[in-house]
C-alpha cells in the first residue's frame, strides 16, 4: 500500500529525526532478546519493526526510543548516541500504547485520558513562562493541541458511542490504537514508536493504520511502528533476520520482556 498524499493536520512537531542502528542487540537474563540489527532510516521516516511475538520486536522498539539499555553495537536518534544517550532520545520521542510500559486505562474515559496526559504535559515539559498563563489561556492550549493530535491520529470524538465520554474498554481496537497514538501525539515528540499496530485488526483497519502512520511520517515525525507484516513503502527491520540463532533468542512472553526489561534498565 503506498503512503497516501493528503497530509493530516499538522501536530506542530519540532521536525523528525534520524534512526539508525548498527549491530545493535540487547542481552537479557536468558540470553539474546534481540541482535545485529542494522538501518537507517533518515528523518521523517516510517520504519517497521517486522517479525512473529517472540522475536525482539518490542523490547527493540523501547531500546530504539531510551526506554532500554543495548548492549551490544550501538544506536543514534537526532544524533544521540545509544546506549549512552538514552535521557536525551526519551526526551524527543513518545510511545504509543506498550503492554505493561505505556497501557490505555480501560476504567477511563477518553476525554479523561486526553486531559491527564495534558496536564501531565504542561506540568513536566511545559516551560515556567506557560505555567504561569492565566487558566482560561492554559485550557485553550491544552485543547488545541488535543485537537491537532486526534486529527493526526485520525480520531474523530464525534463517531464515538458517548463522544469524549467514551470508555476505553468500549473502543474498537482501531480506535484505542488512534487514541494511544494522539496521546503520544500531545507532547510534539520527533519519534513516534507503535507497538503491535497491526495486532487484532482486520485488512481494511489495518490498512487504515498505515495510512494514519505514512501520514503523520509525512507531516515529519519519524515513525517506528512494531507489526507482523510490514507495508510496502517502510523501511523495514526484521530483529529475526539480524544474526541470532534459534537457539539464542528468547521468547518473547510478557514475563521474559520484563525481565529484559529490568535488566536493560527501565525508564
Amino acid at each position: 500500500m503506498g503512503r497516501h498524499a493528503e497530509a493530516q493536520t499538522d501536530t506542530a512537531a519540532p521536525g523528525g529525526a534520524a534512526v539508525s542502528a548498527n549491530g545493535f542487540g540487547l542481552k537479557g537474563p536468558r540470553g539474546w532478546v534481540f541482535r545485529n540489527v542494522t538501518f537507517d532510516a533518515p528523518s521523517g521516516s516510517l520504519v517497521a519493526i517486522e517479525g512473529p511475538s517472540g522475536t525482539g520486536r518490542t523490547c527493540l522498539l523501547l531500546a530504539l526510543t531510551g526506554r532500554m539499555r543495548g548492549t551490544e553495537g550501538h544506536a543514534e536518534v537526532a544524533g544521540h548516541r545509544l546506549p549512552k544517550a538514552l535521557t536525551a532520545v526519551r526526551r524527543i520521542s513518545a510511545l504509543g500504547p506498550v503492554d505493561g510500559v505505556a497501557e490505555l486505562d480501560p476504567a477511563l474515559t477518553v476525554g479523561e485520558h486526553l486531559r491527564e496526559r495534558a496536564l501531565l504535559q504542561r506540568r513536566f515539559d511545559g516551560s515556567l513562562r506557560a505555567l504561569l498563563r492565566p487558566r482560561r489561556e492554559r485550557a485553550a492550549q491544552d485543547r488545541a493541541r488535543a485537537e491537532q493530535a486526534l486529527a493526526a491520529a485520525g480520531l474523530d470524538l464525534e463517531t464515538l458511542p458517548k463522544g469524549p465520554r467514551t470508555y476505553v474498554r468500549d473502543l474498537e481496537r482501531l480506535e484505542a490504537l488512534r487514541l494511544g497514538i494522539a496521546l503520544a501525539l500531545i507532547g510534539r515528540p520527533r519519534v513516534l514508536a507503535v507497538d503491535d499496530a497491526d495486532h487484532k485488526l482486520s485488512a481494511g483497519d489495518r490498512a487504515a493504520a498505515w495510512t494514519t502512520l505514512g501520514s503523520i511520517a509525512d507531516a515529519g515525525t519519524t515513525v517506528l511502528a512494531v507489526c507482523t507484516e510490514a507495508p510496502e513503502d517502510a523501511i523495514t527491520v526484521r530483529p529475526a533476520d539480524a544474526g541470532t540463532t534459534t537457539s539464542d533468542k528468547t521468547t518473547e512472553t510478557e514475563e521474559e520482556a520484563a525481565d529484559a526489561y529490568a535488566e536493560a534498565g527501565r525508564a
